[in-house]
């Protein structure tokens, strides 16, 4: 095999999982491309049986990483750690890649210059996912703030090795482990493409075990966020940066957690004051960020920040934010900031438009 020019890392934990639908979508490119497949906790031998024929390839080669912990951080950056190319990439072990993705995103470096491409994504059943938001206009490179590049929540795509060789995954993190790295990433003042229009990252859920009906501990859930708001990088942002990271952690993930929790039982004392320290956590860095939320979302951070307000009025302000016609849920406490990028007006006006 001639020297590749990606390294594509796969992790995966259970030999049940469709790793050799990964790796072969990730083939249907001609570019010199190597496939690192992490074997996580689990048996070679039975990932070496699930590839079938793929374990022959001389593209791909299958390793071991028992660390013992459960986060795909460990067999992720042990793929990194292996790489050489002077690009690399990731893969979930349920997901693919549209014929001939990794070509589409090395010609969009090619002609931009850009030291990472992100990837269209789409779900398996065929809807586009809506993320990140950016400005409608296809351009040659995206502006962090601009793009509202904080709403990929993962490096998927193309990164530079020699830009971001060092650059790793939050070990040790159970949830959001991917959330550091791609801030500072986006953030990096590197020049990053979009290869919009290109064949896709294909999200599949036909894993019984991708997602849980049992919510993490919220201590499990916001580990990442010192990674992210307490690094001596972040800090030292643009004020308009940090904002826009904190809105969306404010959106997606705090908001988020809240939702998933519809019942009281699930919301002892100790979750109460998880979330409390969170939110806390989030506005002290967010620069007022929470001024750009909508009215609902802003009852809802009120509820959040104060573990004396009643569980039924917080998730009754959760259930509420979501009925996305209402006004409260479309503009600002003050008009004044309706118009902002991130305020819930132009927010939904771009993410609609990534659907077309």
């Amino acid at each position: 095999m001639s020297a590749p020019l990606v390294d594509l890392v796969v992790a995966v934990h259970d030999p049940a999982r469709r790793v050799d639908r990964a790796v072969g979508s990730a083939l249907t490119s001609d570019a010199p491309l190597r496939v690192t497949v992490v074997a996580h906790n689990t048996d070679p031998a039975g990932i070496e049986d699930r590839l079938g024929v793929l374990a022959g390839d001389t593209r791909v080669r299958v390793v071991a990483l028992a660390d013992g912990v459960r986060s795909p951080a460990g067999p992720f950056n042990h793929g990194l750690d292996l790489a050489t190319a002077r690009f690399t990439s990731l893969l979930g072990s349920d997901d693919e890649l549209e014929r001939g993705a990794i070509d589409s995103w090395l010609a969009r470096a090619e002609r931009t210059g850009a030291d990472a491409v992100l990837t269209r994504l789409r779900h398996a059943g065929g809807g586009a996912v809506p993320t990140p938001p950016t400005r409608p206009r296809t351009r040659r490179l995206l502006d962090p703030v601009a793009d509202r590049l904080s709403y990929r929540s993962a490096p998927l795509g193309l990164v530079s090795r020699a830009r971001f060789g060092e650059l790793r995954l939050a070990a040790g993190v159970p949830v959001g482990e991917d959330l550091p790295y791609v801030t500072r990433l986006w953030f990096s003042g590197a020049p990053i493409g979009y290869d919009r229009w290109g064949p896709a990252y294909v999200i599949h859920d036909d894993a019984g075990d991708r997602t849980t009906m049992t919510p993490r501990p919220l201590a499990e859930v916001f580990a990442f966020v010192p990674h992210v708001l307490d690094a001596p990088w972040f800090v030292t942002l643009p004020r308009a940066a940090r904002e826009a990271v904190v809105v969306k952690f404010l959106r997606i993930h705090l908001f988020g957690a809240v939702t998933h929790r519809s019942d009281p039982a699930l919301w002892t004392a100790g979750e109460r004051g998880a979330l409390s320290a969170a939110a806390t956590a989030m506005v002290a860095r967010g620069e007022g960020a929470e001024r750009l939320l909508s009215r609902r979302d802003r009852v809802l951070l009120d509820a959040a920040l104060d573990p004396d307000v009643p569980t039924a009025q917080l998730i009754t302000a959760a259930a509420r934010r979501r009925e996305f016609a209402r006004p409260g849920a479309l503009v600002p406490r003050a008009l004044r900031h309706a118009l902002h990028r991130e305020a819930p007006l132009r927010f939904a006006a771009a993410s609609a438009l990534q659907l077309r």
